[in-house]
């Protein structure tokens, strides 16, 4: 009622209370009809009323769910109304609550299935729109009107249920949608809304979309069909692919931003809003990942269905391409500093999209480097989020009955997010079922965990599973959408995206990657791969890096880049940072690498293009930047190299450039969190990521690792084919020619088909740093250990090994490739060794293996060597020292390969030529030129030194463990060790041969010791032996000397356990040629230096320094000879049958050495044949033996000895003439000391075995020998033998005092030659020629020495002149020395110094020796003293020849003495003069005690005792004048001292003749001359004493003897007085009162006191003057008394004790008779005579004469007085007076 009074107030009031009622549930049903009517009819009131209305509908629908049909319409109807109201906030309001309304309906229909409680009587009949009738409940039956009706409406047709003329399409569109939104479930259960959608609401959306669009009505269309597909897009299977295709045309088709209507087919160009309407659902779609499956299986895979899911990727694609200037130009995914400029081709093409093209079309992007980045952040074409999307997205914007203003790129953008969500989708569905699947299936014990799982094999999963069939349908989407995608996406990434944006796409691309890889799609899988490759390593950064030069502070190198130097202007080509990657590039190549990871258990021959890539990367990660300048010469190889085009632009902005360098986000000030992808992507890092994935290599199964392998190695053997075909026709700049090896067998690599990929690397091979893919070959090795070892060989050994093995092999590959490959294998080779646990049958297997390898690494494969050879070959022999190190106990097998390797190191030796010695050595040859040591046959190049010393070190550790080693295999170690010690190192060659083999031989004895093994180990010692004797002639001496050492030591060391059968092999096999070869090597040598630089001289020159060291090596090896006959002669040697012949060919060769070698030789070799005969006298048990060995010893030595006899005939310094060996050297002083010790030797063993001497014979030779030696006159080394004995005499010496003197002949025989050594002084001293210094050939030899050395012999003579005494006294009893003229020599040799007196050599140069002629005529004196008695006894066994020979030598000798010429003492002080002439008064002394009394014996002749008297005579002269007779000159002395006796007596008989006259008074010719006075006065008048004292009566003993002497020694007196006597009274008459000098006066008074005191025997005058004195010394006929008287006075006269006197008498008369004074003197009576007082007289002469003096006082003598005396006498004597 209140309601009717159409009052506003009323109305409104009774609204609210209805409101309010029907909210209380106070009103009844039946009343609802009547609220509904009512407020129909207040509908037109004012607003306020019509929201009260609208307020009141809601409550009472609500509230009355039993409203149905007809009254639900009407209520709904009044809502429509309303909504049509021109107030907006009436029609808001209306359009709410209709929203509200409607969906209460539907909801009533959920409530009522719910309830399920209708019977079919409520239900209600309805017409389907196919035509066919259903019952529907009451609710069900509203909403399906309502539905329909709003269906109809929206098409604009007549409502059937709502009395409505029209409604809002837009308005009908939203409701509908919201009833689709909320209740698509309860549509999918009531087939009679299905039909709707069917019959009614597709067609109408379907046409809304064809027709001419419009916004508002488009949009929700669109929303419409979005939730059909999204919802019922199974039940409408047909409707849904109409409208799939229709948005999919929508997205594909241009759009244009021209009005619809302008254009005469407004439906084919559509506006952009409606293609970014389409996209935005779209993207809705996509991200529903099942949806896409259904879609697939319900179109696609059918037969003939409509391809929608490839349409839909082949649009979005095409969308995404169609206006790249908008979407811009990545310049990151170019890398970092490479000229941008679009190259000739165009490289960077992927599957038709070429991003050069595209980067082309962007006026302003083709002529930026860098500054591209910077433009993007400042809103330049691009794409991100920010930038490009809506604030509401087109398809939420229903308020606008026009579109909004869309940003140009959002299209792209929602084409960006549909890819995107497409490719997460494939990865979130199939990630997790493949790891369910393949990862985590479970395990049968033992089984190890799969970390690299292989892809799914779809074939084998169960087939009727939903998963497997899902799986399927993934598989079949990928393979047929993987093109669309991948030229979607890979345009994409190199668009301008934003960073959020190209994390998206990049995560779609490993998606695709890795699903590819998961569902086992190869083809698809390869090109993501490659894609991704391409995009992380762009190729023109790896082509930069070759022609990129860093900036440098160094000379400009051209005016021109001088120029843009200084003013900072980059000149174009050149580009301001090093190439490298971008952040972008690091990304890609993280998700490549982390792709490959997840997938390395199934890629198969794909890892080739994937390492190639990783090699790329890692080449470019390592490079960039790091190459040393003014390395960038341009020689690159392959296509295109340097053919970048230079950039024309100037880049200026240098902060952006470090910017986008270091890897930031886009806005520098941005601190928020990096998407995962865009984290750690430093170079560090992705070199670590790159890494992994080679480490990754040990979790893949062995076929996944052998295909892994096998690439990496293809790779590498790509890498190095192309390079070395660079090598072919280019040569590195730092390569010498001879590095590249140019064997013609090679023909170059075939043109290989990787040169269309260059692999972007175009590296000069100087530039090398090594290959990446055996770098990382050696790493995977490594990991892979296992693998090597307990694998069969094809899975990881044979690709590796064989791989590095071609490289290392490879002539052309570059060096430092070859070297790198060498490492990595030999790192793998010496670890494998060490891993080998087991030692079953697989230790010797592996081993094998790794020595055959090493062995193909060692040994030169052809002739042709480089340094990079020699190098391969020294690291390869340097693992095989590592291995022996670590494993070398370990090993079982390979010992002969480790020998080959080790051997072929060593350069072979040359065969020996033929005629050389039988020994190992290797030949010399007989070419060398002159004083060179022969040559070692190796070229001593460093690098085969130094893989000798490598080999050698691995060497000594195989020696260290001999004990391992087979008899064969010690075979080829004493062999190898032989190689070593032949070549050129000589500290590697010392230490083989001594050291190595030394090592060898202990091991061999150490076996030798059990007895089975005796024999071989026996031979073995053998070989080894002959092995060290091959070095024992090499050219160097210090391993001579090595080999040698060793040789005799191990004999000397183990010689006690040989067996004499090994010992004879030792003496003929080894020591016997040993010396051999060394002496033919010597022989040759020296045969090789020219004939005229052979000295001639005897002292010849020093040999050549190689000559002597070839000596040494002889001594040595004799000394260690002579050491081995020392320790083993009689315990082994002296056993073997060929003992004799042994010790034959050994003296022989001593002998030889005597005759030929160099004399340092000579004495080492004769000491060593000394040692050895001394070890004879040892050998009791073996005398018959030792006897024959030491006569082969003596009849060598007389050989030599003849030698020594042979050189020394000759005088010093000179080669006999036709002697045999004109090359004889001299032999030394020490050769020769040797030489008699040997003697000496062989004599005390034979005396100590035989206990006899030798014959005399034999002995004669020896001392003959002896003699030869001690004057041997060429030595170059003679000592000094003044003051003491050299050796060599000492030596002789010795040898002499052992000779037993007791056989008969042998004491004359020693002691007529020590006789001759006596003389030797004076007789054989010579001077030593000065031996030319070693370098006299040469230009500046040096001056010869002034103080010429001189050989002496005095302190040789003075040893063997009291010897002789000694010997003599020894022997002096024996007839024999006196019978065969022993003691004649003996004197003659001691009369030598005699006479010589001053003029012998000095006796000593720093001691004071008692001169030569004293000690002599000591010696002489002592023998004289016993010399008389015994010829006097032994006169019956002397013959008279002998004995007249005695003592004429003896006369002689003293006649030397006295007569010496001694006027050098005139110079010596006065006290001297005095000892000098007190010591020769012994000679007077010696003659009156020890000669006198013997000589008068009736065997001597009488010429001796009258050659005794006139010695006296000389001997006593006091002056001479130039008539006398001077004394002999000494010179003359030594001439001939035993003349004829016949010529003596020839001599004496003249003298005598002047004593013929009896008393002969002629006085001759006077004169004035003053005459020489004798230095010695005191002396002659001694001498003079003598002669009176023999001729006078004195001596009473022996008396026929002093008769006989007196007769024969009176004639010489009484001349040697007249001679006095008349030239005083001749120079008297001259000289008148010119006085005489002292001696003068003193010699006549003498003379005539002598004359007064003389007592003759009586008759002695007579005797003498009578034919035969001796006859008639004793006994004188009696007087004829029938003479006449004066002559019988006169024979009664001379048979008178005072003859003399008469037979002076007329010279007695004439002194008388001188009428000056005559001479006076005073002396002493009785005094005895001295120096001041000469003149001494005989007993009381004169006292008794002159009566005036008493004894003791000084008496005046006057000549004229003694001579009135001597008349007084005269007249006494004649009687008268008496």
């Amino acid at each position: 009622m209140g309601c009717a009074t159409k009052n506003a107030k009323v109305v409104a009031i009774s609204l609210g209370s209805l409101q309010r009622l029907i909210a209380l549930k106070a009103v009844p049903q039946s009343a609802v009809p009547l609220i509904i009517s009512t407020m129909s009819d207040c509908i037109n009131q004012g607003v306020d009323i019509q929201l009260r209305i609208l307020q009141t509908l809601l409550s009472l629908i609500t509230n009355f769910p039993a409203v149905h049909g007809q009254l639900l319409g009407d209520a709904l109807l009044l809502c429509f109304r309303l909504q049509e109201s021109r107030i907006a906030v009436v029609s808001s309001t209306a359009a709410a609550t209709l929203r509200q309304l409607v969906m209460f309906v539907v909801d009533k229909v959920v409530d009522e299935d719910r309830r399920d409680e209708l019977t079919s009587s409520e239900k209600i009949e309805a017409v389907l729109p196919n035509g066919a009738t259903t019952k529907l409940g009451p609710s069900a039956h509203d909403a399906y009107a309502v539905f329909e009706d709003l269906c109809l409406l929206a098409n604009s047709e007549h409502p059937r249920f709502l009395n409505l003329e029209c409604l809002r399409k837009t308005f009908a569109l939203e409701l509908i949608e919201s009833v689709l939104t909320n209740y698509h479930d309860l549509f999918r259960k009531h087939s009679e809304l299905l039909l709707l959608l069917q019959h009614h609401l597709c067609p109408l959306v379907h046409k809304s979309l064809s027709d001419r669009p419009s916004f508002p009505l488009t949009l929700r269309c669109t929303r419409v069909v979005f939730l059909l597909l999204k919802q019922f897009s199974l039940e409408l299977k047909t409707e849904s692919e109409v409208f799939l295709m229709l948005l999919i045309r929508i997205i594909g088709a241009e759009s244009s931003d021209a009005d619809p209507a302008d254009s005469p087919q407004g439906h084919q160009t559509r506006p952009l809003w409606m293609r970014v309407l389409a996209m935005e659902i779209m993207r809705g779609l996509c991200s529903d990942a099942e949806l896409m499956r259904s879609v697939w299986d319900r179109y696609d895979a059918e037969e003939g269905g409509s391809k929608v899911f490839t349409s839909l990727i082949t649009a979005l694609k095409r969308l995404v391409t169609e206006r790249p200037q908008l979407l811009g130009v990545c310049q990151q995914m170019f890398g970092v500093g490479v000229s941008t400029h679009p190259p000739s081709a165009s490289t960077e093409s992927v599957y038709g999209l070429d991003v050069g093209g595209v980067a082309g079309m962007v006026a302003s992007a083709a002529s930026a480097t860098v500054s591209g980045v910077a433009n993007m952040m400042t809103g330049e074409a691009g794409l991100s989020v920010q930038n490009s999307a809506m604030k509401l997205q087109c398809i939420d914007q229903l308020d606008k009955a026009d579109s909004p203003p869309i940003p140009e790129a959002y299209l792209y953008l929602l084409g960006v997010q549909c890819l995107v969500s497409l490719c997460e989708g494939f990865a979130a569905f199939t990630a997790p079922l493949y790891n369910s699947i393949m990862v985590q299936k479970p395990r049968s014990a033992g089984e190890p965990v799969i970390r690299a799982p292989p892809a799914l094999d779809l074939s084998k999963l169960p087939p009727e599973d939903a998963a497997t069939r899902q799986l399927h349908t993934v598989h079949d989407m990928v393979e047929s959408g993987w093109p669309a995608l991948l030229a979607a996406l890979s345009f994409l990434i190199s668009t301008n995206l934003s960073d959020e944006l190209f994390v998206d796409v990049l995560a779609s691309y490993q998606a695709l990657t890795t699903v590819s890889g998961m569902l086992g799609l190869t083809t698809p899988r390869d090109a993501f791969f490659t894609s991704l490759a391409r995009m992380a390593i762009p190729t023109r950064v790896v082509s930069s890096l070759d022609s990129y030069v860093p900036a440098e502070p160094s000379t400009p190198r051209t005016a021109a880049s001088a120029i843009s130097e200084s003013l900072g202007v980059s000149l174009p080509g050149t580009s301001t940072q090093p190439p490298g990657l971008s952040e972008r590039n690091m990304a890609c190549l993280k998700v490549l690498v982390a792709s490959a990871l997840f997938l390395a258990g199934s890629l198969g021959e794909s890892w080739f293009d994937i390492l190639e890539a990783l090699q790329n990367a890692d080449y470019v990660l390592t490079m960039k930047g790091a190459r040393p300048p003014g390395s960038s010469k341009r020689n690159t190889i392959g296509p295109g190299a340097g053919s970048l085009p230079p950039s024309r632009s100037v880049s200026t902005s240098g902060s952006t450039q470090q910017l986008a360098a270091s890897g930031s986000s886009q806005s520098p000030t941005s601190t928020q969190a990096r998407h995962p992808l865009l984290a750690d992507l430093d170079p560090e890092s992705l070199q670590h990521a790159i890494q992994r994935l080679f480490d990754a290599s040990k979790n893949l199964d062995d076929s996944a690792f052998r295909d892994f392998v096998t690439a990496l190695c293809k790779l590498s053997a790509a890498m190095i084919g192309m390079q070395s075909e660079a090598g072919d026709s280019l040569v590195a700049e730092n390569e010498s020619t001879d590095e590249l090896a140019l064997s013609p067998g090679l023909s170059p690599p075939v043109e290989s088909a990787h040169r269309r990929r260059v692999s972007g690397i175009h590296l000069p091979r100087t530039l090398r740093t090594g290959d990446f893919g055996i770098s990382k070959l050696g790493g995977v090795a490594m990991l892979n250990i296992h693998r090597l070892i307990y694998r069969s060989p094809d899975i990881a050994w044979d690709p590796i090994t064989g791989h590095l093995l071609s490289v290392i092999r490879h002539p052309h590959a570059p060096p430092t490739i070859r070297t790198q490959a060498a490492r990595v294998l030999d790192d793998v080779l010496v670890v494998v060794p060490r891993n080998i646990s087991t030692t079953g049958e697989l230790q010797p297997k592996v081993q094998r293996r790794v020595l055959d390898v090493l062995a193909q690494q060692v040994i030169p494969d052809s002739a042709v060597s480089n340094s990079t050879t020699v190098e391969i070959r020294r690291m390869g022999l340097e693992t095989l020292h590592q291995i022996l190190q670590s494993s070398g106990h370990t090993l079982v097998v390979g010992w002969e390969t480790i020998f080959e390797m080790l051997g072929s190191v060593c350069k072979s030796a040359p065969a020996p030529l033929p005629g050389a010695p039988p020994t190992p050595s290797p030949s010399l040859r007989q070419e060398l030129g002159r004083n060179r040591p022969p040559p070692l046959v190796y070229l001593n190049e460093k690098g085969y030194t130094s893989l000798v010393k490598i080999a050698f070190q691995s060497l000594t550790l195989v020696c260290d463990s001999l004990s391992s080693l087979s008899p064969e295999h010690l075979r080829l170690c004493i062999s190898t060790l032989g190689q070593f010690g032949r070549q050129a190192d000589t500290n590697i060659a010392l230490t083989a041969a001594e050291s190595l083999l030394w090592g060898v031989s202990d091991s061999i004895q150490a076996k030798r010791r059990e007895e089975d093994k005796e024999p071989e180990y026996s031979a073995l010692w053998m070989f080894l032996l002959l092995e060290v004797l091959g070095l024992c002639t090499d050219a160097r001496p210090e391993v001579r000397v090595g080999a040698i050492q060793t040789l005799f030591r191990t004999l000397q060391l183990y010689g006690a356990t040989l067996s004499l059968d090994t010992w004879d092999e030792c003496i003929w096999k080894v020591t016997f040629p040993l010396l051999d070869s060394i002496t033919a090597s010597i022989r040759r040598s020296s045969a090789v230096a020219p004939s005229d630089e052979v000295s001639t001289t005897a002292t010849a020159t020093a040999a050549d320094a190689p000559d002597l060291q070839w000596g040494e090596s002889k001594i040595l090896a004799l000394q260690s000879i002579g050491s081995i006959f020392q320790d083993f002669l009689t315990t082994k040697i002296m056993l073997l049958e060929s003992f004799t012949r042994a010790w034959e060919v050994f003296v022989g060769h001593i002998q030889d050495s005597w005759l030929h070698d160099n004399r340092s030789i000579t004495a080492p070799a004769l000491r060593c044949l000394e040692k050895a005969i001394k070890s004879f006298s040892a050998a009791e048990q073996l005398k018959a033996r030792t006897m024959e060995a030491l006569e082969i010893a003596w009849r060598a030595c007389d050989t030599m000895g003849g030698a020594v006899l042979e050189q020394g005939q000759s005088s010093p310094g000179t080669t006999v003439p036709g002697s045999n060996n004109t090359d004889v050297r001299p032999l030394t002083q020490e050769s020769l000391m040797a030489y008699v010790d040997v003697i000496r030797c062989t004599r005390s063993v034979g005396r100590e075995l035989r206990d006899s001497e030798w014959p005399l014979e034999r002995l004669t030779r020896l001392m003959v020998i002896l003699k030869g030696v001690l004057t041997y006159p060429s030595s170059p080394d003679f000592r000094p033998d003044v003051d003491a004995l050299n050796p060599v005499q000492s030596v002789v010496m010795e040898a002499v005092d052992s000779i037993e003197l007791t056989a008969p002949g042998v004491a004359s025989l020693v002691l007529r030659d020590l006789s001759q050594y006596a003389t030797l002084p004076f007789l054989a001293a010579f001077d030593v020629q000065a031996a030319p210094s070693p370098s006299a050939t040469s230009s500046t030899s040096r001056p010869p020495r002034t103080a010429a050395h001189r050989v002496t012999y005095i302190a040789l003579s003075k040893k063997a002149m009291p010897l002789l005494v000694d010997h003599f006294l020894r022997f002096k009893e024996d007839a024999t020395i006196y019978a065969d003229g022993t003691i004649e020599a003996l004197f003659a040799a001691y009369s030598i110094p005699i006479k010589l007196k001053y003029d012998c050599p000095a006796p000593s140069k720093f001691g004071n020796d008692q001169p030569l002629w004293k000690t002599a005529t000591t010696s002489f004196l002592r023998i004289i003293k016993e010399c008389g008695p015994q010829v006097r006894k032994l006169q019956s066994d002397i013959p008279s020849d002998r004995i007249e020979g005695i003592w004429r030598q003896v006369v002689d000798t003293f006649r030397g003495g006295i007569l010496a010429d001694c006027s050098a003492a005139e110079h010596f002080p006065l006290d001297l003069q005095e000892a000098e002439e007190n010591f020769d008064l012994a000679l007077v002394a010696s003659l009156e005690i020890d000669v006198v009394p013997y000589l008068g014996d009736p065997s001597v002749p009488d010429y001796i005792v009258s050659q005794l008297a006139r010695v006296l005579q000389q001997g006593s002269r006091v002056r001479t004048i130039d008539d006398d007779i001077l004394p002999p000159s000494p010179s003359s002395l030594p001439g001939s001292p035993k003349t004829s006796s016949k010529s003596k007596k020839d001599r004496f008989s003249k003298d005598s003749e002047k004593v013929e006259k009896f008393g002969d008074g002629s006085i001759s010719m006077g004169t004035t001359a003053t005459g020489r006075f004798m230095p010695r006065e005191r002396f002659a008048y001694w001498c003079f004493d003598l002669l009176f004292l023999i001729c006078s009566d004195t001596s009473k003993d022996q008396i026929p003897s002093r008769k006989r002497i007196a007769a024969l020694s009176i004639p010489p007196l009484l001349e040697r007085c007249r001679m006095t006597l008349v030239s005083y009274v001749a120079d008297e008459s001259l000289r008148g009162n010119l006085p005489f000098p002292r001696a003068r006066e003193e010699e006549l008074l003498y003379v005539l006191r002598k004359l007064l005191t003389l007592r003759l025997w009586p008759g002695t005058l007579w005797a003498a003057l009578s034919d035969s004195p001796s006859t008639f010394s004793s006994e004188q006929p009696a007087i004829d008394q029938s003479l006449s008287p004066s002559e019988l006075i006169a024979d009664a006269v001379k048979r008178s004790t005072k003859a003399h006197l008469f037979h002076f008498y007329p010279i007695l008369c004439e002194i008388v008779a001188i009428p000056r004074k005559t001479p006076t003197a005073w002396i002493l009576s009785n005094a005895p005579r001295t120096a001041t007082a000469p003149v001494e007289t005989s007993t009381g002469a004169v006292e008794a004469a002159s009566d005036v003096t008493n004894e003791g006082q000084a008496v005046e003598l006057d000549a004229r007085v003694l001579v009135k005396e001597c008349l007084k006498e005269i007249g006494k004597e004649l009687g008268v007076g008496r």
